[in-house]
């Protein structure tokens, strides 16, 4: 890939859901994830990579140079096995060359490994580590959420066996989890000197926004309810090194309650969202991408 990207960048993200499971734990009985302290909804930088594979998949139908290293009952061995072989010939029998060749191969042909990193030094088919140059926080609840259990009802059983259990009808209970309405923040950084080692461009970075910003669109399940992207907000440096502490850009974007908070916030409406740009430090760039 060519012209990587010569600017360091952090960005906010909010999403929301309506009636679903934006990220259950398989620990909890796959309850929506929350900090047990506070009671705020947690998403995983994991889930959200997943999504944005996702779309990736989708729009580059999985062709070099946008391949998904981490797909869905991926065999990740066998994935790797074409880049190993192929630069072993190069390499000869120098073992350091040929896993450097190789993470090179991987982070030319997948997407995912390039821009979020990958390990790939197993014993079989070692092609190294990489480190992305694209990080995610944890998203975190604007509000503390209460996670609701829903009973449904199922009209149909799956074998004779369980129909013979029943005593003449069909009919059993089962359990759906629900946040009724949550409003996540989400966090990320940009390095533009990983993505000189890993290749990530302008054209990937341009790809990543595009994701994040249509993911829940093809992302809709009977169990995510209704989740949606709600504003990216870019922070682009002048330099790679940057021109000011993540931190500070972050807290230039506050998200606060505009309807009475002793009521549940059920719609997006319900919150004020300020970016304060007067004070964005010199050097510093902002621009909302949604």
């Amino acid at each position: 890939m060519s012209n990587t990207i010569q600017n360091r960048y952090e960005f906010v993200y909010l999403f929301d859901v309506e009636n679903g499971n934006p990220n259950g734990d398989p620990d909890a009985g796959n309850m929506p994830r929350i900090d047990p302290e506070t009671s705020y909804g947690l998403v995983t930088d994991v889930c959200l990579k997943r999504k944005i594979r996702n779309f990736v998949e989708i729009v580059k139908g999985n062709q070099s140079p946008y391949k998904i290293y981490i797909r869905e009952k991926a065999v990740l061995s066998s994935v790797r096995k074409p880049a190993y072989e192929e630069v072993k010939k190069e390499a000869g029998n120098n073992e350091a060359k040929t896993i450097e060749l190789a993470r090179e191969w991987m982070c030319r042909n997948f997407f995912d490994v390039r821009t979020f990193g990958a390990v790939m030094s197993t014993k079989e088919n070692n092609c190294g580590q990489v480190r992305g140059p694209v990080q995610l926080n944890f998203a975190r609840s604007i509000d503390s959420i209460v996670p609701m259990e829903v009973t449904i009802t199922r009209m149909a059983v799956e074998t004779e066996k369980e129909a013979k259990q029943q005593s003449g009808d069909n009919r059993t209970m089962g359990r759906k989890h629900i946040v009724p309405y949550a409003l996540y923040r989400a966090e990320g950084y940009i390095s533009a000197h990983l993505a000189a080692q890993t290749g990530f461009s302008e054209e990937n970075l341009e790809l990543l926004w595009e994701s994040l910003i249509n993911m829940f669109d093809h992302d809709h399940s009977a169990a995510r309810g209704k989740m949606n992207a709600r504003k990216l907000i870019v922070f682009k440096h002048s330099s790679m090194l940057g021109n000011a502490p993540a931190h500070k850009l972050f807290d230039l974007v506050t998200v606060k309650r505009a309807t009475d908070i002793t009521k549940p916030a059920r719609a997006f409406s319900d919150y004020d969202l300020k970016i304060d740009k007067s004070n964005v430090p010199q050097g510093v760039t902002l621009e909302e991408k949604i």
